[in-house]
């Protein structure tokens, strides 16, 4: 009796070439896309709430200068549209106030064919806005600050004052309800982000962890403790085991040097691989017929049987 053959399953990626496609798309599309929208939040979130209202207090510094050019006639008739006060043309916006004609000109342009507001104060307002505090202007400038308040916040942070300072801040935020919990939550996310954490790692290493046969990656944070290296038989090492995809959180753990196989992998190309999820390979790490030949040739390994190449 002849055996039946045993149907062959077809590829499910290759069923689905639009859904493969789309995925790829995606993968090009979405780093960049999702790098330009968390700029334009920060960028938003700035705006709304510290350029609105710096913006807001210069303006109201630099009108409080110019309210000495309104000028209020008191006449028993009507008054005139356009007036000389003092050698200077003036004009009235409302009941007898009048402000400098080239003033009104200024703010009739910066509008452009909109009604000026009846208020002198307004039209005021409207003065320095377009002569003081033109975005093209204000924008650079409030950067430079904000960079510039930055860098001495951190020179000051570095300071025993300004540590001491910030010390007792964070003590007492982590002592309200809530607040602590996202305060605690964001300020770990950042301080990985911006603080010295790429000077904190020494090098990538793999370790059989958590069982033999199992390989992790781990960044060498510094030498292990005496008394651990005593009870070993020799030297240990302290390795930070992060977890995925927030390597922020992992475990501490020491292990001894002849355990701990030193990688061919910079620190940022770790950090991609762990928080993708072992997605992201740094290139010459995929399983190629090429990568695998420069390990045989530079004696990083002796043998390699049935490693297909995985890119």
């Amino acid at each position: 009796m002849n055996a039946q053959p045993t149907p062959v399953k077809p590829n499910s990626d290759a069923a689905r070439p639009f859904r493969r496609a789309v995925l790829s798309g995606m993968a090009v599309v979405l780093p960049p896309l999702l790098t330009i929208v968390i700029f334009v939040w920060i960028w938003g979130t700035l705006d709304a709430y510290v350029l609105k209202y710096v913006e807001a207090g210069v303006r109201t510094v630099l009108v409080r200068q110019h309210l000495d050019e309104i000028q209020t006639l008191d006449a028993a008739g009507p008054l005139p549209d356009v007036t000389q006060i003092d050698g200077r043309a003036y004009r009235k916006v409302v009941d007898n106030d009048y402000v400098p004609e080239d003033v009104y000109q200024q703010v009739k342009t910066y509008l452009a064919g909109e009604e000026v507001p009846k208020s002198a104060k307004r039209v005021l307002e409207l003065y320095v806005q377009s002569r003081y505090l033109k975005p093209q202007v204000v924008i650079p400038i409030f950067v430079c600050v904000v960079i510039l308040i930055t860098y001495l916040l951190g020179k000051l942070m570095a300071a025993r004052i300004g540590g001491f300072v910030w010390h007792q801040f964070e003590r007492a935020v982590r002592r309200l309800p809530l607040v602590r919990n996202v305060y605690s939550s964001v300020k770990q996310v950042t301080d990985f982000m911006l603080s010295k954490s790429e000077l904190s790692f020494s090098r990538v290493v793999a370790v059989e962890y958590p069982r033999v046969g199992i390989w992790s990656i781990g960044f060498v944070m510094g030498e292990g403790m005496i008394e651990v290296t005593s009870a070993a038989g020799e030297p240990v090492i302290s390795v930070l085991m992060p977890t995925s995809p927030m390597p922020v959180t992992g475990y501490v753990m020491m292990f001894r040097k002849s355990e701990v196989f030193d990688l061919k992998l910079s620190i940022e190309e770790a950090l991609e691989y762990i928080v993708s999820c072992g997605v992201v390979v740094a290139p010459h790490q995929w399983q190629t017929a090429e990568n695998l030949a420069r390990l045989r040739g530079d004696g990083s390994v002796t043998a390699v049987s049935g490693v297909a190449p995985t890119r």
